[in-house]
């Protein structure tokens, strides 16, 4: 089973695709080569270092909300 976590990009890099993100306070770095069309403030489903596609806010916020009541996650604002 594979697991793709939702994460709001905060900047990215256009010289090599690659973009930071944020979850639940955590920042990480990767790669939007599978992504068109991504700005900052946009959310994307991550997994294993790339952001497979581009989902609404709501949709991520939906979903951060199940992975919290989960208890997969600290509590989402």
């Amino acid at each position: 089973m594979c697991l793709a976590i939702p994460a709001r990009v905060e900047s990215i890099d256009p010289s090599n695709a690659m973009a930071q993100v944020s979850l639940d306070g955590v920042r990480k770095e990767i790669s939007l080569a599978l992504v068109d069309d991504v700005a900052v403030g946009d959310y994307v489903l991550i997994h294993v270092g790339y952001a497979l596609n581009k989902i609404s806010e709501e949709e991520a916020q939906q979903t951060l909300e199940l992975f919290a009541e989960a208890g997969l996650l600290g509590a989402v604002n």
